[in-house]
């Protein structure tokens, strides 16, 4: 029989604020993380604006040595990942450490790393190449990283799904804990890539937007939405077997009772027109959970600010849901932070953890005149503060991957 699985722990470094409080304060303040790209000359680019992690100190987190081996994706992970722990009140030297698991992905490692080292290849030689090159770069080493800094030696793994890798890492540590491979896992994700490269790939692909006020680069199903604004951070929650969490006397924020994971087979870079397969997701979620979609209160969506993600998550959202649809309340958290890629989901269920927990859901800030196509409420204008017993979070990541996420109130 499937274990129950609740979340008793939560980490975030993001633009708007390097710990979870932070976070939360600037979301609740409409903060916007958007600003001129610092981290390299955008003189040449369409694209000025990203949304930077400010003031970040590796050394709050981690020793000066070990933060030297690690890329910034790595350590926004350790740092996201040490908070969740702490705030979980787990002691790991009290617990078989291999109950102890870490699934934190991203969606693309250390793009700086890549830059940084080929200019070396070109300049200096092939000897001259970090031999910390490849072990700093690699996707997987953010959950080494956190297992090694927190000791935590059971299943340790990396879903890499783009920018839906956070919630497939957060779902795959459920069915870790579910069927009895785990009995805690730090889940979740991170990203570091605005950088040179990253931005002139997505900038080429049409993906990102170039409008060059703040206030108006990231606005989900608004009309005038014209991409993506590309974002930093780290998003770890702590999810526990019910009992164990229990037995401890742990806090717990809200239970994660449903995952659905499905695949578009469409096209590399589009959703499905028809939302088909995003829609799936959600449905898979809300069996597993044995509700109605009626029961549904909210959803924090995967709401890029694109102009296909948004119209077909819409469709999708019609056609899990139904004439429910339209009773739902729908955000982005994506417009105040923009886009963690592979970080987005870890950092998009902290923020829906906090919703349930305060009963408050946040507007989609910047948005102001939605597409007629986009049809439902996406929270505009104002918050909502109401009593949340059911939320979804979803992802959607290139390739046609697909997550979704099923939160519920905890009642004891």
């Amino acid at each position: 029989m499937k274990k129950r699985v609740v979340i008793t722990g939560l980490g975030a470094v993001t633009p708007i604020g390097n710990t979870v409080d932070a976070f939360w304060d600037g979301i609740k303040k409409e903060q916007i993380g958007i600003g001129a790209i610092t981290s390299f000359d955008t003189s040449d680019y369409k694209v000025k604006l990203a949304a930077e992690v400010k003031d970040f100190k590796a050394a709050d987190y981690m020793d000066a040595k070990a933060a030297r081996r690690m890329e910034l994706f790595s350590q926004y992970a350790v740092a996201a990942a040490r908070q969740a722990y702490e705030d979980s009140g787990l002691d790991i030297s009290k617990e078989d450490p291999y109950d102890a698991g870490v699934i934190i992905g991203s969606g693309i490692g250390s793009l700086p790393a890549l830059e940084r080292e080929y200019s070396r290849l070109l300049t200096k030689g092939p000897t001259r190449i970090s031999p910390m090159f490849v072990p700093m770069m690699i996707s997987n080493m953010a959950a080494g990283n956190v297992s090694i800094q927190l000791g935590f030696k059971g299943k340790c793994t990396n879903v890499v799904t783009a920018c839906a890798s956070g919630t497939h890492c957060i779902g795959d540590a459920l069915r870790a804990i579910q069927y009895g491979d785990a009995v805690m896992m730090l889940a979740g994700g991170t990203e570091s890539c605005i950088c040179e490269t990253g931005v002139a790939g997505f900038m080429n692909l049409t993906a990102l937007s170039t409008e060059t006020d703040p206030m108006r680069a990231s606005i989900p199903f608004d009309q005038d939405r014209s991409g993506f604004v590309l974002g930093e951070g780290a998003g770890v929650v702590m999810l526990e077997e019910l009992n164990h969490a229990k037995e401890r006397g742990a806090k717990i924020y809200a239970e994660l009772c449903g995952y659905g994971a499905t695949a578009d087979a469409y096209h590399i870079t589009s959703p499905a027109e028809d939302g088909a397969g995003a829609a799936r997701a959600m449905q898979l979620a809300m069996q597993e959970a044995g509700i109605l979609p009626s029961e549904v209160d909210y959803i924090n969506a995967h709401g890029t600010g694109t102009h296909h993600n948004d119209l077909f998550e819409t469709r999708a959202i019609h056609r899990a849901f139904g004439d429910a649809a339209h009773q739902l309340h729908i955000n982005s958290t994506k417009s105040m932070i923009g886009h963690l890629l592979g970080g987005a989901g870890g950092v998009e269920m902290v923020a829906t953890v906090l919703a349930i927990r305060d009963g408050w859901i946040h507007p989609t800030v910047g948005t102001k005149r939605p597409d007629p196509e986009c049809d439902l409420d996406y929270t505009i204008g104002a918050p909502v503060q109401m009593e949340i017993n059911y939320a979804l979070t979803n992802s959607l990541g290139f390739g046609g991957h697909n997550a979704s996420l099923l939160l519920k109130r905890y009642k004891k």
